[in-house]
């Protein structure tokens, strides 16, 4: 089947792999899931975890927070261009993330 005619999530994974060819050691993924069912979701996060474990920088920009929360060592939070908050995993709570993008 042509790319065109897949599912978004089918379509998304596509798009992922080709990003793969080149074996790059620094991976920028912007919203990787919007539009996506759920179970393209879970296998799109399940990669993005792996790449990260095979030591690649991922980089995943998302306005989902939950997601954000769920797949990230360290938040960076922006607001207007700049970064205005650094967070660890385990530091990081929805609520100070929410705080510190609008205030």
């Amino acid at each position: 089947a042509k790319a065109i005619e897949l599912s978004g999530g089918n379509q998304q994974k596509v798009v992922i792999a080709k990003s793969m060819i080149q074996q790059p050691d620094l991976i920028i993924f912007d919203e990787p899931t919007r539009g996506v069912d759920v179970g393209a979701i879970a296998e799109i996060h399940k990669y993005l975890n792996q790449l990260a474990d095979e030591g690649k920088a991922v980089v995943v920009i998302s306005s989902y927070l939950p997601e954000i929360m769920s797949l990230s060592d360290r938040l960076l939070v922006f607001r207007k261009g700049k970064v205005v908050e650094e967070f660890s995993a385990l530091e990081a709570t929805e609520e100070k993330v929410m705080y510190a993008a609008i205030n």
